[in-house]
Formats: structure tokens, sequence, C-alpha cells
């Protein structure tokens, strides 16, 4: 007389490869981590949001010469003294007046000792053409330099902070003054980052689940 079948007994195609499970499992509590650290960010980032609004209009203060630049005096009125104009950057800008253009960024030497400072001095509507300035007292806004960073190397902690900039309050003659700073201009986008991570890591537990059922098929035919 046979015995019935062991329940615990199941075929060796129905069983988890242990090492590629466990290496899944990291990965995916490694997005969900990822996700829940950008929803705090999140945060972090309205708040820091709703006190840049507000400086534009209080005191000047002094110039950070080092980044980063703290969140709190973002965007204060400031001003710097550009001994010299070492080297030009242009990017693309906005001017006051609404148009878009190319911004001028001044590299300038402060003297002997000390970094120097980096100065947005106005827009203009070829990236060729310089600026008809040397350097002097410039009075504007605190903000920071144009971010070129990658998201994975900001997301890996290996991003170097970003210098702080003045953004001049007037230009000089042949480019149109700068537009002046806005919260608006710093994204909030850790909601979008969180949902991504979540995503991805919702897509690698159904790739998962999908090649161990072929791999279960495979094996049982």
């Amino acid at each position: 007389m046979s015995l019935p079948p062991d329940p615990t007994d199941r075929p060796q195609s129905a069983r988890l490869p242990i090492v590629p499970t466990i290496m899944v499992a990291l990965a995916v509590l490694a997005m969900i981590a990822l996700g829940a650290w950008q929803l705090q960010r999140r945060a972090g980032k309205a708040e820091a949001l709703a006190l840049a609004a507000a400086n534009p209009g209080r005191p000047a203060i002094a110039f950070p010469k080092l980044a980063p630049v703290d969140p709190a005096i973002l965007f204060r009125p400031s001003s710097v003294h550009c001994l010299t104009v070492v080297q030009w950057q242009v990017e693309a800008g906005r001017a006051a007046d609404g148009s878009s253009g190319y911004r001028h960024i001044a590299h300038c030497s402060t003297g002997a000792e000390g970094p120097g400072v980096l100065v947005a001095v106005g827009v203009g509507q070829k990236p060729d053409d310089k600026p008809a300035w040397t350097g002097g007292q410039v009075e504007g806004w605190i903000s920071q330099e144009p971010d070129h960073r990658t998201l994975l190397t900001r997301m890996g902690g290996k991003a170097s902070p970003l210098r702080p900039m003045l953004i001049a309050r007037q230009a000089p003659p042949g480019l149109k003054p700068v537009a002046p700073p806005s919260a608006a201009d710093l994204p909030n986008n850790h909601l979008a980052y969180a949902v991504q991570w979540f995503f991805f890591a919702a897509v690698a537990v159904i790739i998962y689940i999908l090649a161990l059922r072929r791999r279960n098929a495979s094996n049982a035919a």
C-alpha cells in the first residue's frame, strides 16, 4: 500500500533560488529606502522654499565665501568686490524683462588670498558677446552656480556642493539685468524622485516573478 505524497515535498522547479532572490530583495529594499529618503527631503525642501521666497526683501548680509550656501540666506541681498575677471561662463538665462538669452557669469578674483567669486552680471542675446566689464563693486542677491551635477552623483553623495554666486542687480552696457531670484527657480522634485524609486522597486519585483514563472515552466517541461 502506497503512502500519500508529502505536501512539503515540492518539486525542485518550484523552489526559489536563494542567491538571486536575496539579491533582488536587497535591491528592492534599497530602492524603497531611496524613495522614503526623497519623501523626507521633500518636507525639508518645502521649508527652504518658503524661506527663500521671503529673503529678497530682507536686509543685506555679507556674501558667503565658501560652499555650500546655507538655505537660510539664499536670495538675501548682498554685495561683492570683483577685483578682476579671470574668465567668463555662459549659460542659458532669463532677463529681468522676461526675455530669454545667455547669462554671462564672471569668475572673479577677490585678492591674493581666499577663494574667488562668481557673479551673474547680465543677459545677452548671443553667447559669444563678451561683456564690457572688468570688475568692481557689485550689488545683488545671493544665489548658487548652475547645477550640472547628475542625479546619480547627487544621490550617491559624491557631488561637490554648489558654490555661491551673486546675481547682479544692474547689468553692464550691452547686457540686460538678470531676472531677480525667485523661489520658483528652485524645483521641489523630490516627490517625483520618490515615485520613480518606488516604481523601479515594483518593476523589479514583477520582472523577477515573471522570470521565476518562466524558469519553473521550463523545468516542468
